[in-house]
Order: structure tokens, then sequence, then C-alpha cells
């Protein structure tokens, strides 16, 4: 699938040819994962494998692969740290999930998106409240970077695909976007983290492991909400795979008998009151990639 994948997208004659596309030697180039959905769901090690096979063969060194998420913790109990070949790295920007999550040694000072959102109680007077600073792995160590999310709805932001993956992965103070079912402000946050110029310049592709997909009580997969999609995309637009993986979601929802993410109410395993999916569609016109259906190039490809 990844093969197949990487050559439809690129329209490359080879393996190789296919990542030359996005990168070459001397590149250092990021993984970003997705450990949320864990043990059930997350970005599996076929993938995860798959990608830096070839990374490796077209010319990036062992060493200038790393994979990325934002707590060591969480990267350590996923067992991604484990899967690594000899030489690749793995890196974090703070040791666990914390409410606050003010904590800096892992995040670029100069590079932070700022809105009028701060926890209860905070001093909203105080700009660190009112900032999400960008991890310094993406704006200081990387030159390139792949993301690989999972397909999963998320009970504030709708669905957690590309654009959540980095602008929640790779950013602290983020809990203050979504602070109770009813103090929930994705559908601006995510899109003003991922406006930052070093996702623009550095994010060059997006592989979204649906596999496996959760079409309810998301972040987190619960049993009863996971099915096996068995498909793998591969965008170099993350507003357009989200698009298409969101109709996706909504696809399977109906299949179920359940109403459509932007229609949903809360319920015992999703408590917000209402999902933000529009975040995906403020970010496309914000530049960052397609949002129109009829603009969005999708081909589908059955393997046998």
């Amino acid at each position: 699938m990844i093969q197949r994948g990487m050559l439809e997208l690129t329209g490359a004659p080879g393996w190789v040819d296919a990542w030359r596309v996005f990168v070459e030697p001397g590149d250092v180039v990021g993984i970003k994962l997705n450990p949320n959905g864990m043990p059930r769901v997350i970005s599996a090690p076929e993938v995860l494998h798959a990608v830096i096979d070839g990374l490796r063969q077209a010319g990036v060194k062992a060493r200038d692969i790393v994979v990325f998420d934002r707590n060591r913790s969480f990267i350590v109990r996923a067992g991604y740290d484990k899967w690594l070949p000899e030489g690749v790295r793995w890196a974090w920007a703070s040791e666990t999930y914390e409410p606050i999550q003010l904590d800096m040694g892992g995040y670029d000072p100069d590079c932070y998106a700022e809105l009028p959102v701060v926890q209860p109680g905070q001093n909203p007077n105080d700009r660190h409240f009112r900032r999400s600073y960008a991890a310094k792995f993406v704006t200081k160590e990387i030159n390139k970077l792949i993301n690989i999310p999972v397909l999963k709805h998320h009970q504030s932001a709708g669905v957690t695909l590309a654009l959540k993956n980095m602008a929640y992965g790779m950013a602290n103070n983020v809990a203050r976007s979504h602070q109770n079912s009813t103090l929930h402000c994705t559908s601006v946050f995510i899109p003003a983290i991922v406006d930052l110029q070093p996702f623009r310049r550095k994010a060059v592709l997006h592989i979204v492991d649906g596999v496996k997909g959760v079409y309810h009580g998301g972040p987190s997969a619960r049993p009863q909400y996971i099915w096996e999609h068995k498909t793998i995309y591969f965008a170099t637009d993350p507003v357009a795979v989200d698009k298409i993986g969101w109709k996706e979601l909504d696809r399977k929802r109906a299949e179920m008998g359940m109403a459509a993410i932007a229609l949903s109410k809360p319920d015992k395993v999703s408590t917000r009151l209402n999902c933000q999916p529009e975040h995906i569609e403020i970010a496309g016109v914000l530049g960052l990639g397609e949002f129109d259906d009829a603009r969005i190039d999708l081909r589908n490809i059955e393997l046998a």
C-alpha cells in the first residue's frame, strides 16, 4: 500500500524516485506520529518502517531521521522507541501531558500563535498564557516534516487528522482550546498553529494511517467504535486529506445510524456541545490547502 500510494501520488517511475520528490541527501527529516489512541489505533509500525525505508533509499542518513511526539511518555507507552531501526533518533518537547502545558524547555519562544483564549484563573493580560509555542524540533532541528496521523473522530475538533496532528502534537498550551463541554475553540485554534511558517514550509507529505478508523468517542479509541477501514491516504495537502477523511468518518457514522459529525450532539463518550470540524474549511481559507471537493484531485486505488 505504501509503495503503490507513493508512486500514484508523485507519478514517479520508481520507489526511490517517489521519495526524492520530497527529500534528498542532507535533509533532516522529522516524522510526526500519533499515539493518542493507544494501544488500539495509533500510527502503525508497518507504516513507519516503510517510510523510514523510503527515506533511507532516497539517501537520507539514519541519524537524519527523527521520530517525534510532543510527550516523551507517550512515545514510550506507545512503543515507538522500540520500533526504530539502528541509528534513527526520536525526540520530544515535554516529558508528559500536563493540564497547563506551558513548560518552555522544548519550545521556541520566538515562534508562537497568540489567541485571546486562556484557561480559567489565568491572567488574560499575561501574553504567555495567550500563546502556544511551536516545538523547537520543528522550528530548529528539521528541514522536512512527514506527518503520519490516524483516521479518528474527535469530540471537540470533530476529526483528528493531518491538521490536528501537527497543531496539537507540535505546540504547547493546547488544552486551553477545549477546556470543558462548552468552552472550546478548536475551529480557530488549529488553523492558527498550522499557519505558522515552519509548518507551512516544512510539512511536505501527509500519510494518514486509516487501516483502522475510529468513528466516535475520539480522540481515544474505544473498541466499540473502531472499524477496519483498510485504507491509507497520501497527500501533499493537509486540508484536502482532512476533508476527505472527514467525509469517510461521516460515511461510517451514517452506516452505523449516527448523525454527521457537524450535527452530532453530546453523549456519554463525546461530551462537547458541538464538534468543530470547520477548522478544515478555515485552514483552506487561510491558504493552507484546498477545501473545495471540486478542486481536490482524489484518486482511489483498489488492491486485492
